[in-house]
């Protein structure tokens, strides 16, 4: 459901909702081992940097999966929010969680050199490898941020 503009969304047990402040409309998915671990498949994330108010946040556990993000997931139902990047702030959410997801569009997948066989994606995509991906985003000195 959007409200004023705002996209919103809450985790199964309804502990935690959230408002973004910019509309998404694109779907990308991560195919890296850890997404997959984490979300029992690809990770599906709405694409674009996020302004996100969440309420609730008492109920968020943040777990630090790598030395630049770290994954939140409500404590109490344990669903999957949103992937962090530490050094920015820059918060992915997890496109399951939204409210409304008609509108959506399935544009990008990364990690597609670690996506397992055993499942394929119809849509034509954007694909790219985990180095192209941290190439996009490092910073001069090569480490991911």
């Amino acid at each position: 459901m959007s409200t004023g503009g705002n996209q919103t969304g809450q985790c199964l047990c309804g502990k935690v909702t959230y408002k973004l402040h910019k509309p998404v409309d694109e779907v990308g998915a991560c195919h890296c081992g850890s997404c997959r671990r984490w979300a029992s498949g690809p990770f599906m994330a709405l694409g674009g940097e996020h302004k996100v108010d969440f309420e609730g946040e008492e109920h968020i556990v943040k777990y630090r999966s790598s030395d630049w993000a770290e994954r939140g997931f409500c404590g109490t139902c344990g669903t999957n929010l949103f992937y962090r990047l530490i050094s920015t702030g820059q918060t992915i959410m997890s496109a399951g969680t939204l409210d409304d997801q008609s509108g959506l569009t399935f544009t990008d997948q990364v990690f597609i050199e670690e996506k397992p066989a055993y499942y394929t994606f119809s849509n034509e995509t954007k694909n790219m490898t985990g180095e192209e991906l941290f190439a996009m985003y490092a910073p001069e000195d090569g480490a991911p941020e």
